[in-house]
């Protein structure tokens, strides 16, 4: 499913804990265990908001045995390209966010993140 319509998007965004998830995203796809961990939250909330966002063409997701990656996706309008440029810029500037950037800067620096395997060309 694609974001539709302007109402949409900024419903689906409107949450702070689904921003800073499309924060992280926008720095390349994540194991849903290592969201958990950078957001400090349970993982039926952070499986809730990921649904939430995969519901609303934002992110997508891809299965590797038991676990599961994200990434970004749907972000093919000119609102939607925009709109990600503002919250990269505006969360940027927050602590928080910033605090999850360098979190996850400093677990794959340190090997801790579950990477994506590599899709093997045919």
């Amino acid at each position: 499913m694609f974001m539709t319509s302007a109402p949409q998007l900024f419903r689906t965004l409107a949450d702070r804990t689904r921003l800073r998830i499309v924060s992280l995203l926008s720095h390349g796809s994540l194991c849903v265990c290592d969201i958990q961990r950078i957001l400090d939250q349970p993982q039926s909330s952070v499986s809730r908001h990921l649904a939430l966002l995969k519901s609303g063409g934002l992110i997508g997701d891809r299965r590797d045995g038991m676990r599961t990656f994200y990434a970004l996706t749907g972000w093919n309008t000119p609102l939607a390209r925009s709109v990600l440029a503002a919250i990269r810029t505006h969360l940027a500037k927050d602590g928080e966010c910033r605090a999850d950037i360098e979190t996850l800067a400093g677990m794959r620096a340190r090997g801790e993140c579950h990477e994506e395997p590599k899709v093997r060309a045919a």
